[in-house]
């Protein structure tokens, strides 16, 4: 990957770089993954009575199970101390959070991916994308590297390093390439210069 070279234009700020056709075939793949499992995600949701008379969508009021889809779809409530009244409290009001608002962060999740697809050069090579399109490529990219790390179990003070024979290895590299290809997104959009 070539770095982000942001150029200022009269409709606004372009970002320009290049993908080998490797890179530009495993970001596709990883994209459409995430876009499976949001999918999966929303076709599990059951059906609500309300959603039917109202037509307001609702969420799965069920926190994921799957440890990766929990860190695309983390609760909104946690707890600072143990509640006099237990867990109950805070689960009844992910719930109900879940329900208003999973909809609405699945559809942008779901969206970022897709506009990052529609922009990404099939087979690799240049390509230049707008300030609106590379929000976009930031907030998939880091879908995906959400779902990686959970895969990986990166935490605040993830391993830079895994033994070569680890078989997850090469995944940590990957990972630690989308975090490249973000952060450099992240400072053109943000004007600042790129070491």
């Amino acid at each position: 990957m070539r770095k982000w070279k942001r150029v200022d234009t009269a409709e606004g700020p372009r970002f320009r770089s290049a993908l080998a056709p490797h890179e530009a075939a495993l970001l596709k793949n990883m994209v459409a993954s995430v876009q499976g499992m949001l999918d999966e995600r929303e076709a599990a949701t059951p059906s609500d009575p309300l959603e039917q008379i109202t037509g307001i969508r609702a969420g799965n009021p069920q926190a994921p199970e799957d440890s990766t889809m929990r860190r695309l779809l983390p609760d909104f409530f946690k707890p600072q101390r143990d509640h006099p009244a237990g867990s109950a409290a805070a689960e009844s009001l992910n719930g109900a959070l879940r329900s208003l608002h999973e909809p609405e962060i699945i559809d942008a999740k779901k969206a970022a991916a897709q506009r990052l697809l529609d922009t990404l050069p099939d087979g690799g090579g240049r390509f230049e994308i707008t300030e609106d399109d590379a929000n976009a490529w930031i907030s998939a990219v880091n879908d995906v590297r959400l779902a990686l790390g959970a895969m990986l179990e990166i935490g605040p003070e993830g391993p830079d390093r895994l033994p070569a024979d680890h078989p997850l290895a090469g995944h940590l590299d990957v990972y630690q390439w989308l975090t490249v290809l973000q952060e450099y997104l992240v400072l053109g959009l943000m004007g600042k210069p790129i070491r």
